[in-house]
């Protein structure tokens, strides 16, 4: 579960940064790029408690 969490938050940073970089679309990248940071973040925590 802790890789596909891992997975979905690189996958929303690439994401975040074509839509920062090519398109400019507004709000929802942001939203995306603040989802895939506490993902990573969740992530950290997670695997310092196993």
């Amino acid at each position: 579960m802790s890789n596909l969490l891992y997975t979905v938050a690189v996958i929303l940073i690439i994401f975040w940064a074509i839509g920062f970089f090519a398109f400019s679309v507004g709000g929802i990248i942001h939203i995306l790029l603040i989802i895939a940071v506490i993902a990573v973040i969740l992530r950290l925590i997670q695997g310092r408690r196993l």
